[in-house]
């Protein structure tokens, strides 16, 4: 086969998917600026509809309290627990309600469920709820990665000043009346009352040597964000002329079809002309970039991922990773720990610990696996001194005070090294206030799997195409799982466009 050819078809085969590369790619390098907007679930595929409450609908709960308003309810808080999750905030109710004091023996379904995001902004991005937590004055408080919400006695959600500076947020904690939100590099800490919140940068670990995840280094490099706005602009505009390059190389293509059967004539002809002269020059100039968007974006996908993840190295001096903050989009999770005494901090490299907000962050050696996509549960056991661990890796129960870590669904004891991204459960949520009784009659906690959601509890068909977010619909275009939903063929989609758009370019370069 000649490079001509070579060029042509694989060009053919790629170019839809390129172009949405493209497109997808540069909403995702403007979070922030897209934030407000949404897709209906009901525009996508059927996968990503929420059905019993999966796909991050129920990531948590919280008991109703009657010390603020709930809506048109009495306020009388029994039976009625707030829901929170990637759709926002709900008030769930039933008569009689799964709960750890009132239980009934089988499950509930007869529930009522009220919208309770009155005041939060529009847009799934902004709804998109990752911690809720009540201070000792009954204020409820929130989170979402664009902002914290506080609601009071009076009802409706108003936003709290914090000085991240544009910082996407992760979770949060309530000690006492202070709040204390984790960013993705910072804490933020409030005085008593939850106001005057402060900035806290974390000392280095014991052990730092200041290298960076060699993986992290290929992804923002792959973004541009390596290179702070002005590389995600670079980048854009190289995502623009691959979308040129695609739309001129198909045009030329039919035209030349056109052109072969003999219509058109003269003013074919010149169309294209110009066609590839354009095709040309854009592919000409910009050819070795081009290849650096295309082999980063394709190792961030498994086999060559698996080898960036075990590697690090100095940070790329000048760049954003080249950051006197150690913990630069690291921190995770943040939980008080009042048995050992400490914070326990989990972050995107492992977990640690620490007196206080001062102390040097110790690592925890002995600790559960925790899938890449992030610890989604760190909560205690209801009744114990264990703490649950639950991620896409799996749910675990931890003992701190022995090391010993056992599979929440088995009660196997487990190895602490790190496990696969997937695990046999995908726990994307926790409740231990919506329960059912085991076989003894004991109150067994809600443990919520991302694809199966949860039975216990049934899921308004209302609610099953509620937005989402115009991020994360790109973020599901860019990786392929738009098309493929998720497993095995997902890996094999990045991997084969990779390398097709790799050759196209490369078999498409004009010798001298």
């Amino acid at each position: 086969m000649s490079r001509r050819t070579l060029h042509k078809w694989t060009g053919l085969a790629a170019c839809f998917f390129i172009v949405v590369f493209c497109v997808s790619g540069v909403l995702l390098n403007h979070r922030r600026a897209i934030a407000g907007l949404s897709v209906s679930r009901g525009l996508l595929p059927s996968v990503y509809r929420f059905q019993d409450w999966n796909n991050g609908l129920l990531r948590g709960t919280l008991v109703c309290d009657g010390r603020f308003d709930c809506g048109k309810h009495s306020p009388d808080s029994a039976g009625r627990v707030l829901v929170y999750g990637a759709g926002g905030v709900f008030l769930v109710s039933g008569e009689p309600f799964v709960a750890l004091d009132s239980l009934p023996a089988g499950l509930c379904s007869a529930v009522r469920v009220t919208d309770f995001n009155d005041g939060l902004p529009c847009g799934a991005d902004m709804r998109n709820i990752r911690s809720m937590a009540r201070a000792a004055s009954g204020t409820l408080y929130a989170l979402s990665p664009f902002g914290l919400f506080m609601r009071g006695e009076r009802g409706g959600w108003s936003q709290v000043a914090l000085p991240n500076g544009g910082e996407r947020l992760s979770n949060m904690v309530v000690s006492g009346d202070s709040v204390i939100v984790v960013g993705r590099s910072c804490l933020y800490v409030s005085g008593p009352g939850g106001s005057g919140f402060r900035r806290v940068v974390l000392r280095a670990p014991a052990g730092h040597d200041g290298t960076v995840s060699l993986f992290r280094t290929v992804w923002m490099l792959h973004s541009g964000e390596l290179f702070g706005l002005s590389g995600r602009l670079v980048m854009d505009l190289v995502a623009v002329v691959l979308v040129v390059l695609c739309i001129t190389g198909v045009a030329y293509w039919l035209l030349l079809g056109v052109l072969r059967r003999g219509k058109g004539g003269a003013c074919i002809s010149s169309a294209l002309k110009k066609m590839r002269r354009v095709h040309d020059y854009a592919g000409r100039k910009t050819l070795y970039l081009l290849l650096l968007v295309v082999v980063t974006g394709w190792s961030l996908r498994p086999p060559v991922m698996i080898g960036l993840l075990s590697c690090d190295v100095p940070a790329v001096p000048f760049t954003s990773l080249d950051s006197g903050n150690p913990w630069t989009d690291k921190l995770r999770m943040l939980r008080r720990d009042d048995v050992a005494g400490d914070w326990m901090l989990s972050t995107s490299e492992g977990f640690y610990s620490l007196k206080e907000f001062g102390s040097v962050p110790e690592p925890l050696r002995e600790a559960p696996a925790v899938s890449v996509m992030g610890l989604n549960v760190l909560e205690r056991e209801p009744g114990g001194n264990r703490w649950l661990a639950g991620s896409f890796s799996g749910m675990y129960l931890w003992d701190r005070s022995t090391g010993r870590i056992t599979d929440r669904f088995t009660g196997d004891s487990v190895s602490p090294e790190p496990g696969p991204p997937f695990g046999k459960h995908a726990v994307s949520g926790y409740s231990a206030d919506i329960c059912v009784r085991s076989a003894t009659g004991e109150p067994v906690p809600t443990v919520v799997e991302y694809d199966n959601g949860t039975s216990v509890i049934g899921q308004p068909e209302c609610l099953s195409t509620l937005p989402m977010s115009l991020w994360n619909v790109a973020l599901e275009a860019h990786t392929g799982r738009i098309y493929t939903s998720s497993g095995v063929f997902a890996l094999l989609f990045i991997f084969v466009m990779g390398i097709l758009a790799a050759v196209c370019l490369w078999s498409g370069r004009r010798r001298r």
